[in-house]
């Protein structure tokens, strides 16, 4: 059966991020079935025909961006309850809230915080695992038409965070039953990767089970990465080698392997993930509200310089409180130039590199998305720019990530399809989910009792 085509037609800019990281004024692209097939000025597409045409004058289309760190099946449900000041101590209860969670909550919360992804513009996601009913979520990721990748959250090792422990080889059972159920799903819009929680929270071998898993599925692996004063005198002490270090000599740092956050690093570490091409997600939303001192310590800069594939995540609703990847991509471009006191830090232009095709590549997927290119899938953003945050334009980088953010994002299109429409969800009543997670939140907290007091009185 032929596919179905789509024009986009007339943009006032097309950002494509292509290799020549040209910027096509005045441009259309043609999209057939899931892929790209054509992209250039307006007046040579202008007779090509299509099933259907959109209207993008004044619009300003980007890749759609990617998000490599999002856990997003809980923290929407309650979502801002933690104090700002309460530290590491918050994540015991963000995993009691979690562990309650039925099939049905799990799965509305995952399709809010998925709708809110889409409408302002991020298109792939890793969900580090944290899912506990997939079957239930695969709902929510097909009605979305979002594009993830999942796995099953394991260690084998006791921890102070409620995350739940299993013996080795029932850990290592259930990330490669989730690779083999789960990959390639819904068209290839889900992808299944091995998932230890970290490195601290995990035996070598089940470490080194993990890496073995991702290389046998040809799949990805990612960890939380977080190295403390602690984590690493520990690691000193045990190994005569930091943490990163240590991973390399167990081989499991290589090209299939995200290390999430990587706060902590030093320039050591950096030279065993540059030479073992492993790939790096930050998330700077976390970061700064956690008070990490990335904006002084966090090596992003030098990862860029060295040409690690790196991208930008935002963590879970509940500790960054913010998951919009615009955000994290502003704050990726200031926070280096203040920390560093230096404005060559993270241009703009990298920014948006880090949104979007150097994210694809930290999660092996530069091939498919991350730029407009024929041939690649269409996962495409349309913005809105007859809005004063986005005028004048003469620069639409720089418009992009300094001034713009996700409100004026008109229409968000993944794999082809027509997901977000005039600033509103296509697959789901935006109201009466928000209404049926309120409710849900307010359940949670009653039956694990978790609560904190407000600053303020509220009468």
């Amino acid at each position: 059966m032929q596919s179905s085509t789509l024009k986009i037609e007339g943009a006032l800019f097309i950002i494509t991020v292509d290799p020549e990281r040209r910027i096509i004024r005045d441009g259309s692209i043609l999209v057939e079935g899931q892929r790209i097939t054509r992209v250039g000025k307006a007046s040579e597409l202008a007779s090509v025909p299509a099933d259907r045409v959109i209207d993008a004058r004044e619009m300003v289309i980007t890749p759609g961006f990617t998000n490599g760190h999002m856990h997003i099946s809980y923290a929407h449900a309650t979502r801002g309850i933690f104090p700002d000041d309460l530290g590491p101590e918050y994540l015991p209860n963000v995993f009691k809230l979690q562990a309650i969670m039925t099939e049905e909550e799990e799965y509305y919360t995952s399709l809010l915080g998925i709708t809110e992804l889409l409408k302002y513009g991020t298109t792939t996601f890793v969900d580090p695992g944290s899912t506990k009913y997939l079957d239930a979520c695969m709902k929510a990721y097909e009605e979305s038409g979002c594009r993830i990748i999942v796995g099953w959250q394991v260690t084998d090792r006791p921890n102070p965070l409620n995350v739940p422990v299993y013996e080795t080889q029932e850990a290592i059972e259930r990330m490669e039953e989730t690779i083999k159920s789960y990959d390639h799903r819904l068209d290839d819009r889900v992808r299944a990767w091995a998932m230890p929680f970290s490195a601290g929270f995990a035996s070598d071998e089940l470490l080194v089970a993990a890496k073995a898993l991702a290389d046998k599925y040809q799949t990805g692996m990612t960890i939380h990465h977080v190295i403390r004063p602690e984590s690493a005198e520990a690691s000193m002490k045990q190994y005569g080698k930091r943490p990163t270090e240590h991973l390399e000599d167990l081989g499991v740092l290589g090209p299939n392997l995200l290390l999430a956050h990587a706060l902590g690093v030093n320039e050591a570490e950096l030279d065993a993930i540059e030479r073992t091409q492993t790939k790096v997600v930050m998330n700077p939303t976390a970061a700064i509200k956690g008070g990490s001192g990335t904006t002084k310590t966090g090596l992003l800069p030098e990862m860029v310089e060295r040409g690690i594939g790196v991208g930008i995540g935002t963590d879970a609703g509940n500790n960054s409180n913010l998951v919009e990847s615009m955000r994290a991509m502003y704050l990726v471009a200031v926070l280096y130039k203040d920390g560093r006191q230096d404005v060559k830090m993270i241009p703009a232009e990298t920014a948006v590199e880090l949104a979007t095709i150097s994210g694809a590549r930290s999660l092996g997927l530069d091939d498919q998305i991350g730029s407009i290119e024929a041939g690649k899938k269409a996962d495409l953003v349309l913005f809105d720019t007859k809005r004063p945050e986005w005028r004048t334009i003469f620069n639409p980088v720089n418009n992009l990530v300094y001034n713009a953010d996700g409100r004026s994002v008109h229409t968000v299109i993944v794999d082809g399809r027509v997901v977000v429409e005039d600033h509103k969800p296509l697959f789901v009543d935006e109201w009466e989910l928000i209404q049926k997670v309120q409710k849900i939140g307010e359940d949670m907290l009653a039956r694990t009792g978790v609560s904190f007091p407000q600053r303020w009185p509220m009468v």
